[in-house]
């Protein structure tokens, strides 16, 4: 009943215990291994863990900013969704126009520093404020360039043309199920370095129909175990309920495979307690049966039944 969390249990342990030390841009430091998979059967229920909470309403609404193509924080925090404000918010406190404290050691502060951390916090709240008051604003210090909703929904190519990669999956899924070319991909290599505030993590999913269930498989080039890869988990069931639903299929598995799988330094305490819970029952998804098209879903078209997850256990973001 409970192999698919004990999957990701099983993840933790091998980093903890095989892990190589590694340095890492956010100068933080890792424990690291290099490829693993996971798979969830779907119909086991919905994969959000139990060992701590993690939040569906998140996960959902960053979810539902890519399907959107969308790529302004803005949106996210109508939502009051904070995940991806301090790639943001690092642009406006670099840019000219900030005419604040010193932020740009922001990504180096440390816990301890009290008077700092206040400081950022008022400053953050300033920024969030005028992100959703403020559209030109908003504009220009809310936008993280070509990230996910852009590569999914308008790739650009090299006659200056848009691809949208996700139409263009369901709709090959509903007239040629068979097809091995149900791919989308966030990894765009001229992009990557000069116009994404963070280059994707999760690069490529393909999807596979096979006995009327639609799977998925997520190749993640790099996975922040303790804080990402639980919300990845649960996006991309998410996604493929939401693309089965479209097309007429069930669920089968999600495939989750990893290229450098880490553990930050400062998660281990974090991820020890995590694996000293025992593991619940997953929670089921519910969806609005009457919205038919992926692109129509707003939150309250989604809902997750019987959740009973331990407590959350908090941990910084290396940024």
């Amino acid at each position: 009943m409970f192999k698919g969390e004990q999957a990701y249990l099983d993840l933790c342990k091998t980093v903890l215990g095989n892990g190589a030390k590694k340095e890492d841009r956010t100068n933080t430091g890792t424990l690291s291994v290099f490829g693993h998979q996971m798979r969830f059967d779907l119909n086991e229920g919905f994969p959000l863990l139990t060992t701590k909470r993690v939040p569906f309403r998140l996960i959902a609404s960053e979810l539902l900013w890519f399907i959107k193509g969308d790529t302004n924080i803005r949106y996210l925090l109508q939502h009051n969704n904070n995940i991806w404000n301090e790639w943001a918010f690092e642009k406006w406190v670099k840019s000219e126009k900030y005419n604040g404290p010193d932020m740009t050691d922001f990504g180096l502060r440390s816990q301890q520093d009290e008077k700092f951390n206040e400081l950022y916090k008022q400053e953050m709240d300033q920024f969030k404020q005028m992100i959703l008051e403020d559209e030109s604003f908003a504009s220009e210090f809310g936008d993280l360039g070509s990230v996910y909703g852009q590569q999914w929904r308008a790739w650009k190519t090299s006659n200056g043309e848009t691809i949208d990669q996700l139409k263009q999956v369901i709709q090959a899924l509903k007239t040629n199920p068979d097809s091995r070319r149900h791919l989308v991909t966030a990894w765009n290599p001229e992009d990557v370095p000069s116009n994404m505030a963070l280059p994707p993590c999760h690069i490529m999913y393909q999807f596979y129909v096979a006995d009327g269930k639609l799977s998925c498989q997520l190749y993640q080039r790099s996975g922040d175990i303790f804080l990402g890869v639980p919300f990845n988990i649960a996006s991309y069931a998410l996604l493929t309920h939401l693309i089965a639903n479209e097309c007429n299929l069930q669920v089968g598995e999600f495939i989750h495979t990893l290229g450098d799988a880490h553990i930050y330094s400062n998660h281990i305490e974090q991820v020890k307690t995590q694996l000293s819970r025992e593991i619940r029952s997953f929670p089921t998804l519910k969806l609005n049966n009457t919205v038919g098209s992926v692109f129509d879903f707003e939150m309250e078209d989604m809902e997750i039944l019987d959740y009973n997850p331990h407590p959350s256990i908090k941990a910084p973001v290396a940024v």
